[in-house]
């Protein structure tokens, strides 16, 4: 995780820990006009307010949200962005609920919940009917989407072009995405395509894909909303490319600039040969129907990359690169 991304963390954490004290003295800290106006009307009759565009509070969830977008963040404009007060009885009981499960987790867990930011993308419609009624429902993925269990699939924080792919448009031409604090507790692995619906036993609370670096977090159905709470709505406009540009196919123009790959060569055999060394016979086994998939045309390229990461891990892979890098520049050097 980058050095802008604890920051990023640090901060959000400190507002968020505040959100009573910021309640308490009356503030509303938006723009009343917005209900008047009726662009973001929806918002703010679903109990939000917005963040002033000049704000601290402001900048730090923009900078946050435009370097998790990648090679689109330079093209990606945020419009607004809403933050979930806690303004009447029945929101600040959710809040409340959330703090004392929190605590509750932390102490099954040694001292630590374990809460992170995640983002969650949706049509304008869900995520109202979220803030106001909560998680109804486990989505079901999308066509080009790889399902982790049955539950609410969270994205990392700093992972925003996860979620802006689930984002969809509005009648306005805008997508939106809520920024929640999840309590993830401990983390177990689901495997791709799994149809895991609750934890595998007592011991642990919800699951990721990838216990180094996740870029998806599990929260069950039974627990998706007390483990859930979302703070921030964005509204934003991104490029007519991002399906493009965050799977890992980028434009013309991107392809042109990106300087040719350093890494050694390798056939995807000779790779599974390495990692038969390190991983299980189970992972071994999702990483061989991955690359039938990927033969069959039934995924693409970019596809094939981010399960193989996802299942063998980003940490491995590096550590057989180099691997093979130090034993090619031997070879060269001989």
């Amino acid at each position: 995780m980058s050095t802008d991304q604890f920051e990023f963390e640090d901060q959000i954490s400190m507002t968020i820990d505040n959100d009573e004290e910021i309640l308490d003295a009356g503030s509303d800290g938006g723009d009343s006009n917005d209900a008047v106006s009726g662009r973001f009307g929806v918002f703010t009759r679903s109990g939000m307010v917005r963040v002033d565009d000049e704000s601290f509070e402001h900048e730090i969830i923009r900078k946050s949200f435009v370097l998790g977008m990648d090679l689109a963040g330079r093209d990606t404009n945020i419009v607004a962005v809403h933050k979930n007060l806690s303004s009447d009885p029945t929101r600040r009981a959710r809040f409340e609920s959330f703090k004392i499960f929190t605590q509750a987790v932390a102490r099954k867990c040694g001292g630590n919940a374990n809460v992170k930011y995640g983002w969650y993308g949706g049509s304008k419609e869900e995520l109202c009917d979220v803030l106001v009624h909560g998680f109804s429902r486990c989505r079901e993925p999308a066509p080009n989407e790889v399902s982790y269990g049955v539950g609410v699939h969270m994205i990392p924080a700093k992972f925003t072009c996860d979620g802006a792919l689930s984002s969809v448009v509005d009648e306005g031409g805008l997508k939106h995405i809520l920024l929640c604090r999840v309590i993830l507790g401990k983390a177990e692995m689901v495997a791709p395509g799994s149809k895991q619906s609750q934890p595998s036993s007592q011991e642990v609370d919800t699951g990721v894909d990838n216990l180094v670096n996740p870029r998806r977090y599990v929260v069950w159905s039974a627990i998706m909303n007390s483990h859930i709470y979302p703070c921030y709505l964005i509204s934003f406009k991104a490029p007519s490319t991002l399906p493009n540009v965050v799977s890992g196919v980028p434009t013309m123009q991107q392809s042109a600039l990106r300087p040719p790959p350093t890494s050694p060569w390798m056939s995807f055999p000779a790779l599974l040969s390495i990692l038969s060394k390190f991983l299980p016979p189970t992972k071994m086994q999702l990483l061989v129907v991955c690359h039938n998939e990927f033969r069959a045309n039934k995924i693409t390229r970019p596809q094939l990359i981010q399960r193989v990461r996802r299942i063998a891990g980003d940490r491995l892979l590096i550590g057989v690169i180099k691997s093979v890098k130090r034993q090619t520049d031997a070879g060269a050097n001989a």
